[in-house]
């Protein structure tokens, strides 16, 4: 996997470098485990730091079909798979953040507690001048995926090794109270098939951050 090795402080020091001229919107793509969501929270934590409001996240899995669909569609084993997400939804919330006419967009944020997306959970105001968009799909070299690159300003992939996140999946799942049957068929036959997905269908990003 290619792409500039970079750390948090020099991710940031990029879109900094960036900023300034219209809105910026970076993605931040990783394998299920990969510390995605963390890495893409501390990046805004440090950006907000040195010039308040100046960013925010949007969580693609908040465009996560909802298991309404998913149940009768045969798809609910493998939620979290490219073909359990609404790419449409995402990608016109992208173009809405990109034209900057609206006072505030209102995006939808995932509850994993409850494996629901809790509809219009975030308010992303016009004036903030980052969006760090973060999830596994992002990056995905195969359509309908391929229609959100235009839309990236900045890409990153959040680089783990395979053992890495076996071992992060597993405590999660553990930490939901599955059952051991319950975590092996999780990892096995979704987590970690999707992150090899990741690994090797995605397009090369413009930094690589290893995050193991």
């Amino acid at each position: 996997m290619a792409g500039v090795v970079t750390d948090l402080a020099g991710l940031a020091a990029a879109v900094q470098a960036r900023a300034g001229a219209g809105r910026l919107i970076l993605a931040i793509a990783g394998a299920p485990g990969s510390g995605k969501s963390t890495l893409a929270d501390s990046l805004v934590d440090r950006l907000n730091a040195d010039t308040p409001a100046m960013a925010m996240v949007l969580p693609m899995d908040g465009y996560h079909y909802d298991d309404l669909h998913l149940v009768p569609a045969g798809l609910r084993p493998r939620k979290g798979a490219p073909q359990t997400f609404d790419v449409g939804g995402l990608y016109h919330t992208l173009k809405r953040l990109r034209a900057r006419d609206e006072a505030e967009v209102a995006v939808p944020v995932f509850d994993r507690k409850i494996e629901i997306a809790r509809a219009g959970a975030r308010l992303i105001p016009a004036d903030i001048p980052v969006i760090v968009v973060e999830g596994n799909w992002l990056l995905l070299n195969q359509s309908p995926w391929d229609r959100l690159r235009p839309m990236f300003d900045l890409t990153v992939m959040a680089d783990v090794p395979e053992s890495v996140l076996r071992a992060r999946l597993r405590d999660r799942w553990v930490g939901f109270g599955l059952t051991e049957a319950e975590i092996i068929a999780k990892l096995e036959d979704n987590d970690l098939p999707n992150g090899r997905l990741v690994r090797d269908g995605s397009v090369t990003p413009d930094y690589r951050l290893a995050n193991g």
